[in-house]
């Protein structure tokens, strides 16, 4: 099922029950996505899930009302518009992380070595550049293809602002998912212009693979900063709502777990005040992540590793950081 995952500017939460939630951010609010996760912005997802053409996606970024515009399938292995069979870069096959890169907050599940890697990161930049440019989409990259629900974040500049977060809750397979989630999230953000050629210089890039969905009974059987939580209610007109929060961003925003609850409330678009006995009646799922970020500037170091050993079929891409 797709939703959104990054956030509204950084709401003053009051957490006190029947407060009606921090900030009183609705949906069609109007408040713009800015921040994924910085650590000064708010980073959710306020996902209300979006049923067309039978694809569910979430674009739980915040923003009005969470809901996303634009068509693109979001089910168990297709690609929306990408092509994954089509001959071009490759070479993800790096074991190492660069000095500078590390597994994002909640990463990893114990001692199990990580799914996650930079060689995802680095094909979702690849892939970008490619549309960008008009070149041919990348081929087949070769980590593992088993199916996850993921998400993909775009941020950009110094700041690390958010430029474009979507992803699926929905099992994928990892080629075809993040194909088609970079170009969703980096286009079809409704809250955003789609992404130019110009910004690539300046964006981050962070995928995130969702691990260890678990139901539970009581709206707080959950640990800030470990689990990513993901809430169904019904609002004032009796309509199913929905919205996440991936598990970094109530500890970035300093939330406890009632401020986060009500934050996510708010972005998936409940308007009455928010009592004790409503949050009993939500119905909550925590999930863990495994995160990855890099930005542009790892990339192309990476790039230049692999360039004529994997014998790229486009022009390695300027490096111009911060232009």
């Amino acid at each position: 099922m797709a939703a959104g995952c990054c956030g509204v500017k950084k709401q003053k939460l009051s957490g006190s029950p029947g407060s009606g939630g921090p900030g009183g951010v609705g949906a069609g609010s109007g408040v713009a996505g800015t921040g994924h996760c910085g650590s000064e912005l708010g980073i959710g997802s306020s996902a209300t899930v979006a049923a067309a053409a039978n694809v569910s996606r979430a674009n739980g970024l915040g923003g009005p009302g969470g809901n996303v515009s634009g068509s693109s399938s979001g089910g168990g292995g297709g690609g929306s518009g990408t092509n994954a069979l089509s001959p071009a870069p490759a070479g993800y096959t790096s074991s190492g992380l660069a000095p500078n890169l590390s597994p994002g907050p909640g990463s990893g599940s114990g001692g199990r070595k990580m799914v996650v890697s930079a060689e995802m990161c680095c094909f979702c930049f690849d892939v970008l550049y490619c549309h960008l440019y008009g070149y041919q989409p990348p081929r087949t990259p070769r980590f593992t293809n088993d199916p996850y629900p993921l998400f993909v974040t775009w941020k950009i500049g110094r700041d690390k602002r958010l430029r474009g977060c979507i992803g699926t809750f929905s099992a994928m397979n990892l080629h075809s998912g993040l194909r088609e989630y970079t170009l969703t999230s980096a286009l079809k953000d409704s809250r955003f212009p789609p992404m130019t050629r110009e910004e690539l210089p300046r964006l981050f890039c962070s995928v995130s693979l969702l691990t260890n969905f678990e139901d539970v009974g009581d709206y707080l059987d959950w640990e800030v900063g470990v689990h990513g939580i993901r809430i169904e209610f019904f609002n004032e007109k009796g309509s199913k709502r929905t919205a996440t929060y991936l598990p970094e961003v109530a500890k970035e925003q300093g939330w406890d777990h009632i401020q986060t609850i009500d934050s996510l409330l708010r972005k998936g678009g409940y308007k009455a005040p928010i009592t004790n006995d409503f949050r009993k009646t939500i119905k909550l799922t925590r999930y863990r992540s495994e995160k990855m970020t890099m930005g542009y500037a790892e990339y192309i170091a990476h790039r230049q590793h692999h360039h004529y050993q994997n014998g790229i079929g486009h022009p390695l891409p300027p490096y111009n950081h911060y232009s």
